[in-house]
C-alpha cells in the first residue's frame, strides 16, 4: 500500500500546474514520466460491453490494443492491452494468449483522490494507474530484440486531447 501511494503521489506531481481544457475521455492522451508509452483514447462506438477503447504506442512502433469492459458483482474496469491477436471469432486461449497485461484502471485527479477509471462522456482524468504494467509488459512478447525497448512506468499523465 505504501508503494501505491508512492506511485500516485509521483504520479499526481507529474501533472504538475499544465491546465488542459476540458478533454472528453475518448480523445484523451496520456504520456509516463521516462516517455516510454503513450495511451490514446478512442470512441468506443455502440458496444455494449465495452466501455473504454484506448491504444498504447510503445518505442519501435509496437501498438497494443486496448479496451475496458466493467466486471459484474464488485463493479470494476477491467482493463486488457494486447497483441497481435487474432481478428475474427478468436478462442479463449488464443486471447489469453495475446494478452501483454490485464488488470483493474485507476484514475486519479490533480488532489490526489484516487477513482475508478470511468466510461465515456466525462472529463479525462489528470492521471491513470495501470498497476504492474511495466513489470507485465517485460515480460510479454512484445518486449525484446523484435519489439519494444523501454518499459513505461504504471502511472501516465494527461497530456493532451485529439481533435
Amino acid at each position: 500500500m505504501v508503494f501505491f501511494a508512492a506511485v500516485l503521489a509521483a504520479g499526481v506531481a507529474q501533472t504538475g500546474s499544465a491546465a488542459f481544457a476540458a478533454c472528453p475521455l475518448e480523445l484523451a492522451v496520456y504520456g509516463d514520466a521516462e516517455n516510454a508509452g503513450e495511451i490514446d483514447f478512442r470512441p468506443t462506438g455502440e458496444s455494449a460491453v465495452v466501455t473504454n477503447t484506448f491504444k498504447m504506442v510503445l518505442d519501435n512502433d509496437v501498438v497494443l490494443d486496448g479496451i475496458v469492459m466493467w466486471t459484474e458483482g464488485v463493479a470494476r474496469p477491467h482493463g486488457s492491452l494486447m497483441y497481435k491477436c487474432p481478428t475474427g471469432d478468436v478462442t479463449g486461449d488464443e486471447l489469453a494468449a495475446c494478452t501483454v497485461w490485464e488488470g483493474v484502471v485507476y484514475s486519479a485527479d490533480d488532489k490526489g483522490n484516487v477513482a475508478l477509471l470511468p466510461a465515456e462522456g466525462v472529463d479525462a482524468p489528470k492521471t491513470l494507474i495501470f498497476p504492474d504494467l511495466g513489470p507485465s509488459l517485460q515480460m510479454s512478447a512484445a518486449y525484446g530484440a523484435n519489439g519494444f525497448s523501454k518499459v513505461p512506468w504504471d502511472v501516465f499523465s494527461l497530456k493532451g486531447c485529439q481533435e
